[in-house]
């Protein structure tokens, strides 16, 4: 005779009691969701948030350090580009205005040494008359010698203070700057006499003033004691 069939012979109760949780544990999970903070997690929760501030502080401060390196290196970078252009302009400039003044002066120390030659020259010819040794015989050669070494001289000499101011007794233009200083130090040398005379009463009449008022006074203690 057959057995009866039991249904339960075919089910897993390990699989059963996994797959559906107990009623125990889910309460205890939504508890957990639904339940306040304790103190000691608010308190790590408040360590965490100060830990966080205080790197990002510290990256703050790394970042200015930073934003204030690069600043001084853009200053730096700023002034040298500056610097370099604007001593190129001046040192091109300065090498052009040398190069031309020392052409100028070579030129010119060329020429007055040339002139000085010439001059000396024409002093040895000045001085090598003597009018003491002519006779009746060569009296006119000797006077045409002596005019024509003079007249040589006189072209010398005029030739050599038209190129060179200083041979006419003008200082040249290296004294000029002391010139202006003196001019500016006094500052009435361009003032006309009705000027000055304004200037004087205006810089007296104070003490013209008191010297009246004390006569006035001297005055009528006299006319008082009569």
């Amino acid at each position: 005779m057959a057995t009866e069939f039991d249904a339960t012979e075919f089910v897993d109760t390990d699989f059963q009691a996994h797959k559906s949780p107990q009623p125990s544990t889910v309460s205890a999970f939504a508890g957990a969701l639904q339940r306040a903070p304790t103190r000691e997690e608010v308190d790590t929760k408040v360590a965490e948030a100060h830990q966080k501030l205080g790197e990002l502080k510290r990256a703050q401060e790394e970042l200015e350090r930073e934003r204030s390196a690069l600043e001084e290196l853009r200053r730096r970078q700023l002034e040298f580009q500056n610097g370099r252009q604007e001593m190129a302009q001046n040192l091109t400039r300065g090498v052009g205005l040398l190069q031309e003044a020392e052409f100028t002066a070579r030129r010119d120390a060329e020429q007055m040494a040339k002139s000085l030659v010439d001059m000396r020259a024409a002093l040895v010819k000045v001085e090598a008359v003597h009018e003491e040794s002519w006779t009746k015989e060569n009296f006119n050669i000797e006077l045409t010698r002596a005019l024509t070494a003079i007249e040589n001289a006189r072209m010398e000499w005029n030739a050599a203070r038209l190129k060179f101011t200083v041979l006419s007794g003008v200082k040249s233009e290296a004294a000029a700057p002391t010139e202006s200083a003196k001019a500016a130090a006094s500052p009435f040398a361009e003032k006309s006499f009705g000027e000055l005379c304004k200037l004087g009463l205006a810089l007296t009449w104070p003490l013209a003033a008191v010297a009246l008022l004390a006569l006035g006074v001297l005055v009528a203690v006299l006319l008082a004691r009569h």
